[in-house]
């Protein structure tokens, strides 16, 4: 076989490591797996225990030890615990003190393996980084902001963590304006290295309340978990757009008899649409949620 020369040689591995898929390589991977996105939900003092009690007898699974901890990068109080169940994990924060701010505007908290690769990952896809990295108890965090004002926690813990993965994995639920949208989709994919798992400029309105209207939706999947992106007008009926979180049950009449016997408001009853059936819910404190059936594989469509 004849040996290429060394310039040309030197010249293919330039050419190779310059390379869209070669660059995209290089870049290391920052999510661990869907069991570490929670959803951040911020009660009163006197709702936690009612909140958690609520919430475990509706999904299963169990708390963490409560403890009372400083969360945010300047002085504060929060009681603080970790809901775990089979379709979703909550982190429940009930401030002692007035909470600072930006904080209780951020919807959830993503666990990478790297917080400064993540921030600069971030940066690099578009986001802007509204609360610089800062230490807590247990590791270091960090709020980024997302086009179309969605605001998420980055997280990174000193000792890695082990959680059973999920039964079925919760949808993160973001509304966004049409003007955002496609930046939106654009940012997200390109630091979670999601694909879109469907996409249609025709879902069904009663998804977002509106019955007999239609609405753009983008559903995402990526190592961070699911992604739902509605994008709609801002006409929106309560409690709709209040929501941050869909939970997938196996039964969702049964799911939602628990969740009443436990003092859970049922919001909107359950609609059929598409590939599911859904109802809007809240729990004590006020926590609203979708929670849903799959009744149908959903087809990819434009």
């Amino acid at each position: 076989m004849k040996q290429l020369s060394k310039p040309i040689l030197l010249l293919a591995l330039a050419a190779a490591l310059s390379s869209p898929v070669a660059a995209k390589q290089a870049k290391p991977a920052i999510a661990v797996a869907p069991q570490y996105d929670t959803t951040h939900v911020y009660v009163a003092p006197d709702d936690v225990d009612k909140f958690v009690a609520s919430f475990l007898a509706t999904f299963g699974g169990k708390s963490t030890k409560q403890v009372v901890a400083t969360v945010t990068p300047t002085p504060s109080a929060t009681t603080s615990q970790l809901l775990q169940t089979p379709v979703g994990t909550v982190s429940l924060f009930g401030f002692k003190t007035p909470i600072p701010y930006p904080f209780g505007s951020e919807r959830n908290g993503y666990l990478v393996s790297d917080i400064d690769v993540a921030i600069k990952q971030a940066r690099a896809a578009g986001a802007s980084v509204v609360v610089s990295t800062f230490p807590d108890p247990i590791g270091r965090d960090a709020v980024v902001q997302w086009p179309g004002g969605v605001n998420m926690q980055l997280y990174w813990h000193t000792t890695k963590p082990d959680y059973a993965a999920f039964e079925k994995i919760p949808e993160n639920r973001v509304y966004v304006p049409a003007d955002r949208a496609d930046a939106f989709v654009r940012s997200f994919l390109a630091f979670s290295r999601g694909k879109i798992v469907s996409e249609t400029d025709k879902a069904a309105g009663a998804e977002v309340g509106k019955p007999g209207a239609s609405i753009k939706r983008v559903r995402i999947e990526s190592a961070f978990g699911k992604m739902v992106v509605l994008v709609t007008d801002g006409h929106l009926p309560y409690p709709y757009g209040h929501e941050t979180t869909g939970y997938e049950v196996a039964d969702l009449d049964a799911t939602l008899a628990k969740a009443k016997a436990a003092g859970v408001t049922v919001l909107r009853e359950p609609v059929a649409f598409e590939d599911r059936k859904s109802a809007m819910v809240q729990f004590p404190g006020g926590y609203v949620a979708e929670i849903h059936a799959v009744t149908a594989k959903h087809a990819a469509a434009k």
